[in-house]
This record gives structure tokens, sequence and C-alpha cells, in this order.
């Protein structure tokens, strides 16, 4: 009979409008469905109340339909009432009150004559499962009901009689909240989950407030605990469903049961080196819920690792979501304590605000690890150019094409989409300051200027490629300039000790700083030279065009930078025939000098004497030769 996707489907007309018009909606549809099933009064006729027995329902099923378009027009009067009144000075009292009570009472008091009639299954035609929604829903009416007699005054002093007040609302929202979880356990559809998030949960939540319920205590655990066992036949059908619907689940044997069930709800939250207890069990539960995304993400990287960019970054999500929910968690037991006007001294009001910066921060690192997997690898320091996709042959004996390289104006886009996620990420870190607490730490935020800087280099490097993509390499230079500026500074120690087979968050290492500075180096200095090239080839074309050159040989001309479109000029190689010209040497008393100056490590070998020869006793005296005159042995004329 799918009675809860039922209601679901006709209570998404107030995205569209009020409870008003939903509510003359709700009598259109409930005149045409009496007129069909033949239970319209006629004009001249009186009104007489017909109910409906369980052998219309056996024979037609939509007399469900009546039934549930009855109760949903009795409820959604009630809802446009307090929707009106609701910003009267005085509140909602008096008349007005007991009106919307009255009309809840009506929702509730139709949908629990549904639940008798499927009780009887064979005539009806139902099973157990359509009884467990009806009841599900007449019970989150009746508690709806309950809600509303008890909200008009402030939270009692007396816990032993507020929790009385608030027994009956509590009951009847646990009785729908374990149903509900039951069958989402069961078949899985999001219409459950929705309904308990948006519905049940915060109103038992307030409820339990109200009855001076510890708030670390988590809402599946007061349903529980508010549950009417006395009920044998609810509680035998929905332990049918789910047999740990109303106990706890036992702890994990195996590793296998240990992956499928959740983790342990964590008590306290560690933010650099300080300790914050969890003071509301929503915000346990949704921590709990990130560790184990997160655990599921890392099982997802490791055993995927040709993954496509694009696969990765859709694995985050998951995480994303459940971090998103913790923070919306922290935000809501912050406001309750804000309006119950805590002082921010005390240790609730501390705890809290340790524990939304740290939710808030984790959930930005996510943010900016998702980003950095969608640039890809290393951060985007290196660009390649990817190679066209090779089309297949068309046709028999037709030669295949040959891949073409990536053109200019795609190679542009990659680098635009780039820069918007450069971008995004420093906008994100940017945001961790505003948060309450953040600025306060000196030692953080100088973290966060780090990692802003080390994805703002990023951006000036990008920038940089698509300027030497469209020769502009006097921009590039500028940008890798102001990159190494960037990176020049060593980022302080991080006090977070992420690992590096972990997944890419706001955690930066050391090594990939020193790494993108050692790049972005190289970079400059060969973008400096290509510019100092560019600027000679310039100076030697405005040479050529002013008729400056020289027309010196080329063997002379060699540290000259060609002008460009000029030839080489083949019969000007050299001079030819050579002429008599200076030609640089050493000067020549340095070799003479060198012959007798001692110089420090250096023996000198001193001459041999030759013996005189020696004749009868006699030693022969050689002969002088003849003494020239004149310089230079010439002489004077």
């Amino acid at each position: 009979m799918d009675i809860t996707q039922f209601v679901a489907t006709h209570r998404e007309a107030l995205l569209l409008g009020d409870y008003n018009s939903y509510r003359a909606q709700l009598s259109r549809q409930l005149l045409s469905t009496r007129k069909r099933l033949g239970r319209a009064t006629a004009k001249k006729e009186k009104f007489a109340a017909k109910p409906v027995t369980a052998d219309d329902i056996g024979s037609n099923h939509e007399f469900v339909h009546l039934l549930l378009l009855t109760s949903e027009r009795a409820w959604a009067h009630a809802m446009h009432m307090k929707a009106t009144h609701s910003e009267d000075s005085k509140g909602i009292t008096g008349s007005t009150r007991s009106h919307i009570i009255s009309r809840l009472s009506k929702a509730a008091k139709v949908a629990r004559e549904l639940v008798d009639v499927l009780k009887s299954r064979d005539v009806a035609k139902s099973n157990e499962q359509d009884v467990l929604e009806a009841q599900a829903y007449q019970a989150s009416l009746a508690g709806s009901e309950e809600f509303e007699k008890q909200s008009e005054g402030q939270r009692g002093k007396d816990a032993q009689q507020s929790e009385k007040r608030w027994q009956a609302c509590l009951q009847n929202f646990s009785q729908a909240r374990v149903i509900y979880a039951a069958l989402l356990e069961k078949e899985k559809k999001e219409v459950y989950r929705e309904i308990l998030a948006s519905t049940i949960d915060p109103t038992i939540r307030y409820a339990a407030y109200q009855a001076h319920i510890s708030r670390t205590i988590a809402v599946p655990t007061v349903a529980k605990r508010h549950f009417p066992k006395d009920d044998k036949e609810l509680a035998q059908a929905v332990e049918k469903l789910d047999p740990y619907a109303l106990k706890d689940k036992p702890a994990p044997k195996n590793e296998a049961e240990q992956e499928d069930s959740p983790l342990d709800v964590p008590s306290s939250v560690n933010w650099r080196g300080r300790k914050a207890e969890i003071v509301d069990a929503s915000i346990g539960q949704a921590l709990a819920n990130v560790a184990l995304a997160e655990s599921k993400l890392k099982a997802y990287l490791s055993a995927n690792q040709d993954a496509s960019t694009r696969d990765k970054a859709a694995a985050y999500d998951d995480v994303l979501i459940a971090s998103q929910d913790a923070a919306d968690a922290t935000k809501r037991a912050t406001d309750e304590l804000e309006k119950e006007r805590v002082d921010e001294s005390d240790p609730r009001m501390q705890n809290l605000r340790v524990t939304s910066l740290s939710v808030n921060y984790d959930l930005v690192s996510w943010r900016v690890g998702r980003n950095r997997v969608l640039i890809g690898n290393n951060d985007g320091i290196t660009f390649e150019a990817q190679n066209q996709q090779r089309h297949k042959r068309s046709r028999k004996g037709e030669t295949e094409q040959v891949e073409k390289e990536e053109p200019r104006g795609r190679k542009l886009a990659r680098l635009r989409e780039r820069t918007v996620l450069y971008d995004s990420t420093i906008q994100s870190i940017n945001s961790i300051k505003d948060l309450r607490g953040a600025v306060r730490d000196e030692k953080f935020v100088k973290e966060l200027d780090a990692k802003a800087n080390y994805f703002r280099a990023l951006k000036c490097l990008n920038i940089s490629f698509s300027h030497s993509l469209l020769s502009n390499h006097l921009n590039a230079l500028a940008l890798l300039k102001r990159a190494q500026d960037l990176v020049s500074q060593p980022p302080p120690a991080s006090s977070s000790g992420s690992s590096e087979d972990s997944p890419p968050t706001l955690d930066i290492q050391p090594a990939v700083f020193e790494k993108l500075s050692t790049h972005i180096d190289s970079l400059c200095s060969r973008m400096h030279a290509l510019v100092e090239m560019h600027a000679l080839q310039d100076n030697s074309a405005i040479a050529a065009e002013k008729n400056m050159t020289s027309a010196a040989p080329i063997v002379q001309r060699l540290n000259d930078y060609p002008s460009p479109g000029t030839k080489v000029d083949l019969k000007n190689l050299v001079t030819y025939p050579p002429k008599i010209e200076p030609v640089p040497v050493k000067p020549m008393f340095l070799d003479v000098a060198f012959n007798y100056i001692e110089y420090p490590g250096r023996t000198v070998e001193k001459p041999q004497v030759a013996e005189k020869p020696v004749a009868n006793g006699v030693e022969e005296k050689p002969a002088q030769p003849a003494q020239k005159k004149g310089w230079f042995g010439f002489g004077r004329g």
C-alpha cells in the first residue's frame, strides 16, 4: 500500500506552497476520491458519516488513501494556524492553541481508525509492513498533539514533573522512530531516512531536553528507552524486521563483522593538544560516521590507484556529507546553550567551542583534499599535454590516423579549471580564520597563511603556464618570481601528524613545500634565459632594420645573436686572403722571467759544468769567439 511513500509524496507540495495551499489541494483530492468511491454526499442530501471498514479496503485499496487524505488535511489545517500565529507577540494561546490541538487530535484519530482496520489482515488484504507504517504514522500525529499540549510553557525546574509532562510525547515519537528505523534497516529507502532526520529526531531531542534527559544520551537510545514495550505484538513485529531495534548491537567478534559494524562513538575530541569532552550525543554519533566514511575512503583510494580523478573526487562525497552533519550537530548544540544563556566560561560551552573548531577545520580539510585530487598529481606542479583520442578506422583498408597533440585552446581551458580550484581552496583556507577562537592561536594562523601561500604559488605557476603557451614570456617570468617569493620562507611545523599514505587533505608535508620551491627555482632560471634570448632577438631585429649590422666575418661575430629572417653569408666566414694583423700574445719577458724566478715549491736544477779537456797534462782553453760590435751583433755603419 506504500502508506509512508504516499504521505511523503503529497507533502512535497509544501516545497512550492504553504500549509493553506496544501490543505486546499488535499480538499480537492479528497472530493475527487470520494466521488470515485461513491462516498460523496449529494447537494440536497444530509451528510451522514460512513466509516471505512476492512471489507472496503479489501475490495479497493483506495479507501486507504481516503483516510490518509482526511488525516493529512486536518494536520495541514493545524500547521497553517500554527504558522500564521507564530509571530504573535503573546505567542499561541487560548482558543487558537485549543483549535490547533483539536485538529491534530482529529488527524491522529483518523490514523488510529486506519490502524484498527488494517489489523484485520485477512479481510483488508494487508500485510505486516502496512500495519507498521500505519502505526508509525499514527504515532507521529499523536506525538505532535502531545507536543502542542506541553510546548506553550518554558522548561520546568522540577526534573520529575517535567519528565512526567513529556512522557506521552516521548512515547509516541519513540514508537514512530523505532518503527521507521527498523523499516530503514530492512528496505534502505531514503524516505524513512528523511522522516527520521527532518521530523522525528529533532522533536525527540527537544522533548528529551524538556524532560531533563542528558544530552550525552543519543536519540536512538532515548527512543529505545521510551518505546511502549507493553505492546508485545508491536514489539515482536519490530524485532522481526530488525533484531536490534530495541537493544544495542553486540561488539563485533571478527574483522569481517567489524568492517560492517559502525565504529564506536567517541567521547572526546583532541584539537592541537587540547582535549574537549563531547557534550551532545548527536555530535559523537556524527563523528563516528565521519570516521567510518574516512576508513572507506582510504580503502577505496588504496584499492583503486589507477582510477580517474573524477572517480577519486566522488569518493570524498560521503566524508564531506558526514563532516557537514557533524558541523551542523555542533552548531545546534551551541545554539541551544546560547538560548539558555549559558556563560562562555561554562565547561560545556568551552568544550563545544573547541569541538566546533575541530569539526569545521576537518570539513574544510576534506574539501581541500577533494580539490587537490581534482587538480591532479603533485597538486599541479607540472603541466603535460594530453594526446587526443585516436579515431577508429571507419573503412576497411583505410590507414589509421596518427595521434594529434592537444590543441592550445584545450590546454588553456584545463589551466582555467585548475585556477578555479586554487581560488576555491584559498577561499576555504581563509574561511577557517573566521571561526571563533581560531585567530587567538598565532601559530595556527601562521600555518594557515603558509598553506594558503602554497596554493597561491601553485596558482601563479599555472597562470605562468598559460602565458608561456601564448608566448608572453615576460609575464610568465613575473608570475614565477611571485611564486618564488611565496614559497621562499619555510612553513612552520604542523601539529597534525598525517601519514604519507593518508588521503589528500589540507595537511601538507614539508617535503612537498621543498619540492615546489626547487621546481619553481629551476623554472624561473629557464624562463629568465628565454626572456634574455627574446630580448637579444628583438634587439638584433631592430639593428637589422636600421642597417646597424657589422660587415666583419662571422668568425669575429660569434658572440652576436643572429637577426631573424637573415641567412648566413657563407662567403664571409673568414678574411681571405689573410691580412697581416696584430695578434694579441703573451709578453715575451714573462717566459724569460720564469727561468730565473724561484717560485715556492719549484726546485731549480743546477747546470752541470763540463770537464775541460786535458792534453799532455795541460788544460786546453777553448777558443774565444770574436767580439761583435754594435746592437744585437750588427755593426755600426
